[in-house]
């Protein structure tokens, strides 16, 4: 199959933003808010968690809870499937024995450490307050909303048509697909299929509170966290700075056979998204991108 531009591809973490979106939803609507605590949302789930962790910290990945999945520590994503076969991954509530029953690495707020699992906990939290599965309710809360038609959460044992596979480099050159490599369905914490034109659309959306008001868009694309001097995180959502403020917008995603890419440029209110079903280095594209279009 040739890639169009209405192709679809997996974009891994990058949608970890729309559990952000769902989240500032539900908390916009007066079901709890940012500072509520999660064992108050999930009584009798998480024993082990600090009794402070409130949903800010969740979304700030801050909160020092046991990662699934720690990046700082690990690198091969496929070792996970070892001892827990990627194909019984299917709910939210599957992942919970991954993390589950281990102490805190931290105190909440303590410090800035990338948490997968942390999203998986607030993408139960959106299941349990919206009374629908985390695929169910972004789907029809965010991608029907802002007009992404052609994105989906969809099963790799059941992908539709136009929809890329992501290949993987072997040791002998070979490629071989991800389907044994990520979950067999994306959840809170990523796995989102999308095309280019359809995550334009989504910062479309936020952008002219489709999704959420103005206030809650706010809190959403403040800093949270300094990560480093020119970086900062929002609520799923990363910021780079300039002489004038915020520079950009933008949120990546990783994944065996999976890169993406998305910014958003306040200043000029323009966008560059993306997509690639190999494992390529998206940010020299995406620095060159930018040098040609003069968006520093």
């Amino acid at each position: 199959m040739n890639n169009r531009q209405n192709t679809r591809f997996g974009i891994a973490s990058g949608s970890k933003v729309y559990t952000a979106v769902a989240v500032a939803q539900l908390v916009e609507s007066g079901a709890f808010q940012f500072e509520t605590k999660v064992a108050e949302l999930l009584p009798g789930y998480f024993p082990l968690f600090d009794e402070t962790v409130t949903v800010h910290h969740l979304l700030t990945h801050t909160s020092g809870i046991p990662d699934y999945f720690d990046e700082s520590t690990m690198d091969d994503f496929e070792e996970l499937w070892r001892h827990t076969p990627m194909y019984t991954l299917q709910t939210l509530e599957d992942f919970i024995p991954l993390f589950n029953g281990k102490p805190q690495d931290f105190m909440p707020g303590e410090q800035f450490q990338y948490n997968n699992a942390a999203f998986i906990v607030l993408g139960l939290i959106v299941e349990r307050i919206a009374g629908k599965s985390f695929q169910s309710y972004v789907e029809q809360e965010i991608f029907t909303r802002a007009g992404m038609d052609d994105s989906g959460y969809f099963r790799l044992d059941e992908l539709p048509s136009n929809t890329a596979l992501g290949y993987i480099a072997t040791e002998h050159g070979v490629m071989r697909t991800n389907q044994y490599a990520i979950p067999v369905v994306g959840g809170a914490d990523g796995g989102a299929f999308v095309t280019a034109g359809d995550f334009n659309k989504f910062w479309n959306a936020l952008f002219s509170h489709k999704l959420i008001g103005e206030q809650h868009k706010q809190q959403l694309l403040s800093s949270h966290v300094e990560v480093d001097d020119s970086t900062g995180y929002g609520y799923g959502v990363w910021m780079k700075y300039g002489v004038k403020g915020i520079r950009k917008y933008f949120v990546m995603g990783f994944d065996p056979g999976v890169r993406f890419h998305s910014s958003y440029y306040p200043n000029s209110k323009s966008y560059i998204t993306i997509t690639s079903n190999g494992e390529y280095d998206l940010y020299k594209i995406m620095r060159s991108i930018e040098e040609a279009r003069a968006l520093d």
